[in-house]
């Protein structure tokens, strides 16, 4: 069975444990621009913390939360799951996709950087 997507709050919340590395809810809370309730919050780090975004640790009586994956690998796992969702599992779908939309965002160096890229991945798979 396929997870839920994560809310706008949700995802919200674990981005602040990523820039914060550990935080208790009031942390997260104090952090948020128009905050919800506390109660909320926690509900959220619940959550996160049911679907395996998110781990604690009891520290004197607070939970402190942090981020249950690097945020490398979940990068990794949402770009998969979003290639297989929206583009079939191609990836040259997918880069095509960013590209054209992207392309009057994209400077030259990120443009060389991507050719360059494309260039290694035709000697590597030779």
């Amino acid at each position: 069975m396929a997870k839920a997507p994560l809310s706008r709050r949700e995802r919200e919340i674990l981005d602040i444990l990523y820039r914060l590395g550990r935080a208790t809810a009031h942390d997260v809370l104090a952090a948020m621009p128009d905050a919800p309730s506390y109660s909320a919050v926690r509900a959220h780090l619940r959550i996160l913390e049911e679907r395996g975004h998110a781990k604690h640790v009891e520290e004197a009586g607070r939970y402190v939360y942090a981020p249950a994956v690097a945020r490398g690998e979940a990068r990794k796992k949402a770009l998969s799951h979003l290639v297989s969702t929206f583009f079939g599992g191609s990836v040259e779908e997918a880069v095509l996709a960013l590209v054209e939309t992207s392309r009057d965002k994209l400077s030259a160096a990120e443009l060389e950087r991507l050719s360059a890229a494309v260039t290694r991945a035709k000697k590597e798979s030779k």
